[in-house]
């Protein structure tokens, strides 16, 4: 198999392996919601601010670091395994030591066991970190498959069981923890890595001059996206927490089925272009263009879908979640522009840049955090979305010099998909207005919009739309190959 078609391969996995995963996760949602008391998803939410910062300490920036790295051997992947799980139990105890102060902090007892218990997936992610970076480096994503789809679908049945029982919070403790534990445990039996017994510190130092930096990065962005949660938890009530949470929610797993695919196997295909800078600008191009065709229209017909859908769903007790679901929709559609200029930065090496924009970003959205707070809890989204839209011209900004790739070239190759995306909603949004049941309502704005997005897409003749037919196309007649040799 040639490079290009085993880019293309992987990436189809990737996105399969997201959507089937995604697709179970949001009918557990679905159930789980209609289940359980929107109140009941609040101290979840305060238990993820603390179990997200530390996961981020776990990798250490490590796994990108590995793979970034032309050639790494045994030696590299060996020390940081046993680097990161020594790091995992380390923090997993200092949480655990600390988790009776946590839960007087938000004034909840019962935080305490709750955070003991997801604790665990620190210990966890120890294991399947640096596993996950060598499926990402040789190209084997086909592994992620099945490893994502059994652990979603075991924590799923678990999940719903132990709620129809009456465990409220504890089903959905339960339901992610089972699920990154099965998880890792598939990927640990179906990978063909193992730990060896090595440990280099001299390799070890030379990785994290590279991965502290990603790991400051991210660890700014997490700790900034948990001030959400962390603010309005002792701000507000656990069920504007819900709702806020909830909000975000959907769109997000949106997001992780396509945008995700598309990060996880653009850094190792860049990094191995790092020294071809015209490969990698026009790389970075083909991935706005065709990331920014599927998530925009995405991003846009839900916002628009957005109340009938939360009615149909979740019932009327979710339905002032729409709202931020809305703003969220509308933060979340141009990820695609951060994660291919990003991507670039930190497959070229240049971790020191994505370290300064990062803290960059942060400050200004501090400030905006700060001013909004005081506003109350839709503010405070409305600013995230305000600063989403900065932090585009901030990320992009860098490349105008490593890859010669202008702010006017970037804009040129999103606006017609932006101009088709809002011309696709404007031709749904009215079917609302007819108040007809959700049902129907959705029955008939889906297949308008797809319509009307095909239609446009083939009058504009938009390049993303034939290259995505041309996928798909291929990855078919090689499945059906495959099986008439089989």
């Amino acid at each position: 198999m040639d490079n290009k078609a085993k880019v293309v391969s992987n990436l189809i996995w990737r996105f399969f392996e997201r959507c089937g995963a995604q697709l179970v996760s949001f009918a557990v949602t679905v159930v789980l919601a209609r289940i359980l008391d929107p109140a009941e998803y609040g101290p979840i939410a305060k238990v993820a601010v603390f179990t997200s910062i530390l996961l981020v300490f776990v990798d250490s920036g490590m796994a990108n670091a590995l793979i970034q790295k032309k050639d790494p051997d045994d030696l590299d992947f060996s020390s940081v395994f046993w680097f990161n799980l020594s790091f995992g139990v380390l923090l997993y105890a200092l949480l655990f030591l600390f988790a009776p102060l946590i839960a007087r902090m938000y004034r909840t007892p019962a935080l305490t066991p709750i955070l003991r218990v997801l604790g665990l997936t620190l210990v966890v992610a120890g294991v399947k970190n640096v596993q996950q970076a060598y499926v990402s480096k040789t190209l084997q994503f086909k592994r992620f498959f099945f490893a994502t789809l059994g652990g979603t679908l075991f924590s799923a049945a678990l999940g719903i069981a132990m709620a129809r029982r009456g465990f409220g919070v504890w089903a959905l403790v339960a339901q992610q923890l089972s699920n990154v534990a099965v998880n890792t445990v598939i990927l640990w039996f179906t990978v063909d890595w193992r730990p060896k017994r090595l440990f280099s510190p001299a390799r070890l130092k030379g990785l994290l001059s590279y991965g502290w930096k990603l790991l400051g990065a991210q660890l700014l962005d997490t700790v900034y996206l948990k001030l959400y949660p962390l603010i309005i938890g002792m701000r507000y009530t656990d069920a504007d927490l819900a709702f806020f949470d909830r909000g975000n929610h959907l769109p997000n797993l949106v997001v992780e089925n396509i945008n995700y695919s598309i990060d996880s196997v653009l850094l190792p295909v860049l990094s191995d272009r790092q020294d071809q800078r015209d490969a990698l600008r026009e790389m970075t191009r083909r991935a706005i263009r065709t990331s920014s065709y599927v998530m925009m229209p995405l991003m846009t017909g839900l916002a628009v879908c957005a109340e009938p859908l939360v009615r149909l769903l979740l019932t009327e007790k979710w339905l002032p979640c729409v709202p931020f679901m809305q703003v969220f929709c509308l933060y979340y559609a141009f990820f695609p522009l951060h994660t291919a200029n990003l991507n670039a930065i930190k497959a070229v090496g240049r971790s020191d840049v994505f370290l300064r924009l990062e803290v960059i970003k942060k400050v200004l959205e501090t400030l905006v955090l700060l001013f909004t707070l005081r506003i109350g809890v839709f503010a405070m989204a409305l600013g995230q979305l305000l600063c989403g839209v900065t932090s585009l011209l901030i990320n992009a900004w860098p490349n105008r010099r490593l890859l010669q790739y202008s702010y006017r070239q970037q804009l040129r190759d999103v606006l017609p998909v932006l101009g088709l995306s809002a011309g696709m909603a404007a031709a749904v949004w009215p079917v609302a207005l007819l108040g007809l049941p959700d049902v129907l309502t959705l029955l008939l704005q889906v297949p308008l919009g797809v319509t009307v997005y095909v239609l446009g897409s083939k009058l504009l003749r938009l390049d993303s739309f034939a290259l995505i037919l041309s996928l798909l196309q291929k990855f078919l007649r090689r499945g059906k190959e495959a099986n008439d040799h089989g």
